[in-house]
């Protein structure tokens, strides 16, 4: 089975930058898209059911803001769209599918950059949705968390630590919050199979043209509970591929 996560950065904005086109040429079995900054009802049908899978959205309140999307060869056997908490759930920041096997989250983790309160915000996201997830591992349950984290944790997962230690995203509580998370029961895949490669991420401001300089964060990950690593076969991020200011990342798991 593949699994594709990507931040689209606008699912209409990307859709004119080569989506469809990427869905036919990966054919993941599941593909799961974060800040979608649209409803169903603004999106034609090749957007809503891309290539005959079926789709599943959770849109935010707020128009044209945050939004996530999973997309799936194959009937779920159920979906829920948050974690029920409303000042969470109704920014859209989850889509979460019951697969056979194992629960799949797919989750746009708030960015706390803009102020103070946005911060706070986030890191009380992260830590009531981090207990959410410690009930399901402490109960057993298989679970995959893909999305964008807006957390990069690692020195080597942002282009210069230094300097951006004290940016939103490369925090010092971020970064401990990261290290509790895995603590619980989740792996990185990631760094799991590539410990020690450098210089590879998902994210480029596009304000700075960081792209073309590799100037870069990894804050979109796949974790999954320690149940499942043995399953996962390939991780890679797919950083040649444009059309937003993230890049996919593809996991194959072998189910």
């Amino acid at each position: 089975m593949k699994i594709v996560s990507w931040n689209v950065n606008g699912i209409r904005a990307c859709s004119k930058k080569g989506f469809i086109e990427f869905i036919k040429r990966e054919d993941p079995d599941i593909l799961c898209i974060q800040e979608t900054k649209a409803h169903p009802d603004q999106l034609e049908e090749d957007l809503i059911h891309p290539l005959g899978r079926v789709g599943y959205f959770s849109s935010a309140e707020k128009k044209g803001y945050s939004g996530t999307a999973t997309f799936l060869k194959q009937q779920p056997e159920d979906v829920y769209f948050g974690i029920r908490i409303k000042k969470f759930d109704t920014e859209g920041r989850f889509v979460v599918t019951e697969q056979k096997g194992f629960k799949l989250y797919n989750v746009y983790f708030p960015n706390g950059a803009s102020k103070e309160e946005r911060h706070d915000y986030k890191m009380d996201f992260l830590n009531k949705f981090t207990k959410h997830l410690k009930a399901k591992i402490d109960n057993g349950e298989k679970l995959i968390v893909v999305g964008d984290y807006n957390v990069a944790y690692l020195e080597h997962d942002v282009f210069d630590p230094i300097r951006l230690s004290k940016s939103s995203g490369f925090l010092p509580e971020e970064r401990a919050w990261f290290q509790d998370f895995l603590s619980v029961g989740f792996v990185d895949t990631f760094r799991h199979l590539h410990p020690n490669q450098k210089d590879i991420y998902t994210w480029w401001s596009y304000r700075e043209n960081a792209r073309m300089a590799n100037r870069g964060w990894r804050i979109d990950h796949i974790c999954v509970t320690h149940n499942l690593i043995e399953h996962v076969k390939t991780v890679k991020i797919m950083d040649d591929q444009t059309g937003s200011d993230h890049c996919p990342i593809a996991m194959e798991l072998k189910v």
